[in-house]
């Protein structure tokens, strides 16, 4: 698994920038199987340069200033930030030939909404 932390640092660097983050705990089967099919290739996606990846642990630590709509209980969730504010979210993995198209959705959203 290559997890990304999640820095107050590289947040206020760039504040506006559309972030993925992906909620996830150990032994979680759906996570294990997001990291074997999609995590090898996530940066070289459209979408994935879109949105970079942040993997938190769902007991957290979460960031100051993280701006969720309600607390994560399902794992894997994919919650789409701008600037820590939540624009949308999607939770369970959908499989790999629909992942990158929930993304797609996702960040249509994003452009919609402002």
């Amino acid at each position: 698994m290559a997890a990304t932390g999640w820095t107050a640092a590289a947040q206020a660097k760039d504040a506006t920038a559309l972030r993925l983050m992906m909620v996830r705990r150990k032994g979680c089967v759906y996570c294990a199987q997001w990291d074997r099919e999609i995590a090898p290739i996530y940066g070289q996606h459209p979408e994935g340069r879109a949105a970079p990846l942040v993997m938190l642990d769902i007991d957290g630590p979460y960031p100051d200033g993280l701006a969720l709509d309600r607390m994560p209980w399902l794992t894997p969730s994919f919650i789409l930030l701008n600037g820590g504010m939540e624009i949308t979210r999607y939770e369970g993995y959908p499989g790999a030939d629909h992942f990158f198209p929930m993304l797609g959705t996702m960040l249509a959203r994003a452009r919609a909404s402002g």
